[in-house]
Formats: C-alpha cells, structure tokens, sequence
C-alpha cells in the first residue's frame, strides 16, 4: 500500500509537470486565431483557467500571472494591473478573515454552536438542524472552509455523547423486551416456583436461546445502521450549510466579492448592489434552501457565563455586522451619508474594527494597577495578535481575488469582452427566465470539478456579455451565475468542505452523489424563483440600467431589435 501510495503521488507530480510545460504551447494557436490583443488576452486567460482547475500551480501563484503576462504581451501596463490586487474589496474581505481568526481565537464559534444546540433539543433531526443553522451562521462571515472545520469536531463530539446513552438505553430495553418475550411465549405467569420453570422448559431451551440470538442480532444490525446513518446526516448537514450560508452576504464566500469587483469595474455607475441589498435578496433565499435541505437530510439520514474575551469579540462581531447592514440599506439613510459622498465603503467598516482586535486587551483592565507599586508590569495581551492573524488569515485568498479582478481588467481593456459577446449570437433569442435556468444548471455542474472561485472569473465576463446582448439587467445573469458557483453538492472534491466532512471516513461517494444531485436540482430552482420574485424590486430587474447602458455603448455591435422583445419577456414574469 506504502509503494502505491507513492506511485500515484509520483504519477500525479509528473502529471502537473506535465500540465505547466505543456499548456502554453498548447494554447498557442489561440494566439493566431483571433486579433492581436483579444487574442494575447483570451491566452492568459485559458492559461489561468487550466491552471487553476488543475492546481498545476497553487492557486494564488497562478493568480499571479497576469502581474507578469498583461505587460509582457502588451495587454495592459503594470500600473493598471498591480492596483488590481488591492481594490475596496479585498480589504472588504481581508476584514472578515481577520475577524474569524479572532473568532477561531477565543472560541466563540463554539459557544455559538452550545447555545444553538442547547436550544433545539437532542432529537437527532433537531440536532441536524441546530448544526446547519450554526454552520450557515458562521458561514456567513467566516469562510466556508473555516465554518466546517470549525464544526465538524463539535458535532463528533455530540454524537459520541448521544449515542453514548442511547447504547445504554437500548441495551435495557431490548432484554427488558426479550425477556418478556420469552415469558410470554412459554406461558410462565402461572408457574408457582423456579424449579418448576426449569423443569418444564428444558427441551425447549435451545430452540428459544437461537431464536433470541438471531433477534438481538438482527436488532443489533438495525440499530448501527441507524447510527451510521445519523452520523452521515450529521457529517453532510455541515459542509452543505457552510455552502448555502455563505451565500448570504458578500463577505461570505469569494464568488460574491468577485461579483461586486467585476460590477465596479464592467459597470462603474452601479452602485444596486452592496451589503445591504444583498442580504436582503440572499438571506431569505439561504433560510428557504437550508429548510429545505434539512428536511431533505433529514428524510433521507433518518447559556454560559462568557468570559471576557468573548463578550468583547461577540460585542465588536455585532458591531462589525450592524455597520455593514446600515452603511447603506437603500431604503432608509444610512451612516454613511453623515459623511462625504463615496468616501465610506464596506472595506473602511471591516478595517475599523479589526484594528480594533489588535489594541482592545483580552481581559478585564485592573485599575488598581496604576496605584499598586508592587503589583506586576506584565504586558496586556489584545484579543488578536499579529503573529496569529498571520498564522491563519488564508492571505493566498487575497492574491487569488487580485487576480480574477486584474483578468477582468484585461479582458475589458483588451476588447476580449466585446469579442466573446459577439459570438454569443445563438443565445440572443432563449428567454430571460430559461436562460437564468441554463446558466445556474451549466455553472453548478462544472464547479463540481473546478474552484467556485475559478468558475466564478471565468464565466462573470461571459454573462456580463451576454446580459448586454439581450439587453436585460446584468443583475439578472450575474447573480444567478454568483450563487450558483456555491452550489456544489454532489462530489468531495467539488468543495474543500465537502473534501474535510468526505475524510472523515463515515461518507462515501455514492452518498454525496445521491444526496447532493437533489440538493443541486431544489438549489436550482429556489434561486431562479428568488430570481424572479423578490431579486427583482430589491436589484430592480425589470429595466435596462442606464450604467449598463454606458457600457453597452462602447460595444461594436449594440442590438436594438433585442430589447424590447426580452424586456417584455422578463417583465411578464
């Protein structure tokens, strides 16, 4: 097995080797096929992809490349390229890894998840519910990678307590039930003395004791199928929550900052989309498919005293989320219009208060310090520190959104954007509702095999095209293709969650498979009808924006006939 193991660990580095020397050349007729810029561009960008979907390179390395490719082919100058990588949005999201390391620090999360499971009881479907309500919670500011690993512990620990008691339990009532059994089957009620009893069942002991046997067996064998299986419902309930609740806000999962950096840079005027108006649309979205896909599960699987420390990161947490939702709600005045206009985004209310954690002290301050000549100068620790925030902010997450914003910038630059959407012309004609549909189904289907992140950069340029082409809201395909990037279900691999609960050892493949093909089918639909429903007064769907309609006009081949035919589709919805 050791020799094996090494085998294929060989094979799978020279497969890599292989993959790194030999895809640039592949890719190079690419060159020779389209004009000059467009092509250079459309080459870095397959190049990326083919990277990126087969780790030939670490994800964020590979991010790098355009940093050396853009200039080097004429593409763009390394002073658009490089302020890529530090946009708003990568400090917005920097804020909430920092945060969750602090989170992960003191062990909030956990007493989060006690508090939720307190509360719903020790039935094994509300304890589902109760880990999937939590997961998704946690999911919504800490990554989804996070959110499992963070979890999955807690809920091995709760099963080995549950059934713990239940073997207990069981054991009593099951040879309470047999030996009952066994009374009633000999008719002994009437039988005066022990001696008796013996005597008029010697020839049938035997028989009875085999009997029994293949009961408590047969029990036995039931009783572990309905463990293995509660511990399959638990284990999947957790990555699949951590999936759906990070669709919840911008912060939560990449796609969704990648959305909001792509609108800004395809559509500058837009400013429909921000944390507030996408809590609005993708919250009530999140409850709707987590219920439903705890009952799915379900079905198929069968207050402490805080301390210190974590009143003062639950405190700042509250704050961090309360100033995100009304910075800018749209619907009321937010705080940030007491300031100048544009000046206050989200990234500048993350920054503020993780700079926070790095001076606010981990224990409650003694006064009598200052007065007590004897008491001990030992230094105050904060609630982060440095050196933890460097241990484990994923910082490769930040180079890896630089650089699906630098392949954005190129694309648009370069003119590949205007390229791709004039061969989009079989699409022009396939309705607004159908095309929300196909592009959820073909999205969710290849991020089973490739990073959301990845899948995400690659298709946002495509849809923001093909929005203009049909002349519908951008909104309206971006969002759906967004979302559908999370909704990876049905392979371990799909999702570094869906990896840590598979290698645990209680999964196997089939189970994902069987589970998650009707997890991607109801994901789906709940999103093309929140699509159609609510996302289109919250992002005002039913119009063509006028800051697309800026973008639109630089395109070569503006298509009028178009408008008024999806226009009228859409708006019939």
């Amino acid at each position: 097995m050791a020799a094996l193991g090494a085998l294929v660990k060989k094979a799978w580095s020279v497969r890599r080797v292989l993959v790194l020397l030999c895809a640039p050349l592949a890719l190079v007729p690419v060159l020779l096929s389209l004009p000059p810029k467009e092509g250079r561009c459309l080459y870095v960008i397959l190049l990326m992809a083919l990277y990126w979907c087969t780790e030939a390179l670490p994800l964020a390395v590979t991010a790098l490349l355009p940093i050396v490719l853009f200039p080097f082919l004429g593409i763009l100058p390394s002073s658009k390229v490089c302020p890529q990588y530090f946009l708003d949005t990568n400090f917005l999201f920097l804020s909430g890894l920092i945060m969750a390391s602090a989170i992960e620090e003191w062990n909030l999360h956990r007493r989060i998840a006690l508090r939720v499971l307190m509360l719903v009881g020790v039935q094994p479907a509300r304890l589902i519910l109760g880990m999937m309500l939590t997961t998704s919670f946690l999911s919504m500011w800490l990554s989804n990678t996070a959110s499992t690993a963070m979890m999955l512990p807690i809920a091995n620990a709760i099963l080995k307590s549950l059934f713990g008691e239940k073997n207990t339990s069981k054991d009593m009532n099951r040879e309470n039930e047999e030996n009952q059994a066994s009374l009633q089957q000999n008719k002994l009620y009437t039988v005066p003395t022990e001696m008796q009893f013996l005597a008029s069942t010697e020839d049938k002991d035997l028989t009875e004791e085999k009997e029994i046997t293949s009961d408590a067996l047969s029990d036995l064998k039931k009783e572990e199928e309905y463990k293995a299986n509660i511990w399959k419902g638990f284990l999947i309930s957790i990555p699949y929550a951590a999936s759906i609740g990070g669709t919840a806000t911008l912060t939560g999962t990449a796609p969704n900052l990648i959305l909001l950096g792509q609108l800004k840079s395809y559509f500058p005027e837009c400013d429909v989309v921000n944390f507030g108006s996408w809590f609005m649309f993708a919250f009530p979205l999140m409850l709707v498919f987590l219920l439903m896909g705890w009952l799915w599960i379900s079905i198929l699987y069968g207050g402490i005293n805080l301390r210190f420390a974590e009143q003062a990161i639950f405190f700042l947490f509250c704050m961090f989320a309360i100033m995100l939702f009304s910075r800018d709600p749209k619907f009321i005045p937010g705080w940030a219009s007491l300031f100048a206009p544009g000046f206050i985004s989200d990234a500048v209310t993350g920054i503020t208060i993780v700079i926070i954690l790095f001076f606010f002290p981990s224990e409650k301050p003694s006064f009598r310090w200052w007065f007590d000549l004897k008491a001990p100068n030992t230094e105050m620790q904060p609630l982060l520190t440095w050196r933890k925030a460097q241990e484990t902010v994923p910082w490769n997450i930040i180079l890896l959104l630089g650089g699906g914003f630098a392949m954005a910038k190129g694309c648009e630059e370069s003119g590949l954007s205007v390229w791709i959407g004039g061969r989009l012309h079989p699409l022009e004609g396939v309705p607004p509702p159908v095309a929300v549909i196909l592009i959820t189904i073909v999205i969710a289907l290849f991020t089973e095999f490739a990073s959301n992140t990845a899948t995400i950069i690659i298709f946002l340029p495509v849809l923001a095209e093909l929005a203009i082409r049909l002349k519908v809201n951008p909104l309206y395909l971006m969002i759906p293709g967004t979302i559908g990037c999370s909704y990876a279900f049905m392979l371990p691999v799909s999702t570094p969650p869906n990896s840590i609960a598979f290698s645990s050892g209680h999964l196997m493949v089939k189970d994902m498979a069987r589970t998650g093909l009707l997890m991607n089918v109801m994901g789906v639909l709940l999103l093309s009808l929140a699509m159609n429903t609510w996302a289109k007064s919250i992002f005002q769907l039913g119009t063509f924006p006028a800051w697309a309609n800026i973008h639109a006009e630089n395109a070569t081949t503006p298509l009028t006939a178009v408008e008024n035919v999806t226009l009228s589709a859409l708006n019939k919805i």
